[in-house]
């Protein structure tokens, strides 16, 4: 060893262990001796306790390997994540809306301002519809009970209200769309043609269900109640047909209107848009023409579901019909051999195709409209 080394050595060996690393630390810093090995003992833990962050690169990379392998748990929250966004968008969509309550307020009142006119209208249509489509059906109901007095009641509320809505609105003259005729009112706005087809239907309803009322005063020894049914059918369906061609002038000549494309492009698309609604049209009536076919049949023919019964037949059943639970009238079997009450057997076809007791199938096609109703359905089209 060198002689300065040994010296060095013997100093160091009376010191104690902060003089050997100091001494060491100058030694290193001086240059080293030729030949020597140095093996410095503790640097690691020194390192450790002076830079705690220097673990933090392999911590990542092992956090980085833990993430890698937790692949498919990320694949998993991703709907979750994507839940919170949906739920997010709908926190912001409902408070946009609690803020711009009052401004939509402000527009719906003015709105409702500028249409009073026809709100009104249409609310005093439909309470007068459903009103007297009731007292019709519960009239029909009653049968030979019936009230001629509301009956008349009905017919002549029917009447004025309808006058009375032509006259308040005789310049516009509404009542010509009742014969395809054209009104005089503004085709170039949608809003007042809309108007125009469904007063028109609501007119149209009212004069079917004035017809109904008058067949109603009919004394029975005139028509029977089976043959007042059978009207009422016949009536309803006429309704509905006539109700879907009336608006074709108005919708026609509010599609074919130019407007301000006075071009050749803008009366193109208006005849092209005009032929194709009545394409539509047609196919709609061709499409329902086989149920109306059946309807006038049924009419003319009359059909029959069951014979006259014998008295030894009724008094097997106790005299009693188990629909009206009392004595029989114009009793009928069915061809399962039960037997109801004529008009009770009836009024229970309007609705039904088999029997009430065993559900045979007696009827082939259900009598809808026999109880005097009328369609619901507002034909705006």
């Amino acid at each position: 060893m060198h002689p300065d080394c040994a010296h060095l050595h013997s100093i160091q060996g009376g010191g104690d262990d902060s003089s050997c690393s100091s001494s060491s630390a100058r030694l290193a810093a001086e240059g080293s001796c030729p030949g020597d090995v140095r093996i410095q003992l503790g640097s690691s833990a020194a390192e450790s306790r002076e830079n705690p962050s220097s673990r933090a690169p392999r911590a990542g990379s092992q956090s980085r390997g833990h993430g890698e392998a937790a692949g498919p748990e990320d694949a998993a929250a991703e709907p979750e994540e994507q839940g919170g966004s949906s739920l997010a968008e709908l926190r912001c969509l409902l408070q946009w809306l609690h803020r711009s309550l009052p401004y939509l307020l402000i527009l719906s009142v003015k709105l409702l301002m500028q249409h009073i006119t026809g709100i009104s209208l249409g609310i005093g249509l439909l309470t007068t519809y459903a009103y007297a489509n009731k007292s019709i059906v519960n009239q029909v109901f009653l049968r030979e009970r019936c009230s001629k007095l509301q009956c008349t009641w009905l017919l002549l509320y029917l009447s004025g209200s309808s006058l009375l809505l032509y006259y308040t609105f005789h310049s516009q003259s509404l009542y010509h769309s009742l014969i395809f005729l054209s009104p005089t009112v503004d085709f170039m706005n949608f809003w007042e043609v809309l108007w125009t087809v469904g007063v028109t239907d609501f007119i149209l309803k009212f004069l079917f269900m004035g017809l109904k009322c008058f067949i109603l005063l009919v004394p029975s020894f005139i028509m029977s109640f089976k043959s007042k049914g059978y009207w009422y059918m016949l009536l309803e369906e006429l309704c509905q047909y006539y109700r879907m061609f009336v608006p074709i002038p108005v919708w026609c000549r509010y599609l074919m209107a130019h407007g301000e494309l006075d071009t050749a492009l803008g009366w193109t698309l208006g005849i092209l848009l005009g032929l194709l609604y009545l394409m539509l049209k047609l196919l709609s009536f061709f499409g329902q023409w086989k149920n109306f076919r059946q309807v006038l049949r049924i009419f003319f023919t009359r059909p029959h579901y069951g014979v006259p019964a014998s008295k030894r037949q009724c008094s097997e059943c106790d005299d009693i019909c188990s629909i009206c639970q009392a004595e029989f009238q114009k009793p009928i079997l069915l061809i399962c051999q039960h037997i109801f009450c004529e008009e009770c057997i009836s009024l229970w076809f309007n609705r039904e195709k088999t029997c009430p007791l065993c559900r045979t199938v007696i009827s082939d096609h259900v009598n809808k409209w026999k109880d005097g109703a009328t369609s619901v359905h507002l034909q705006i089209f």
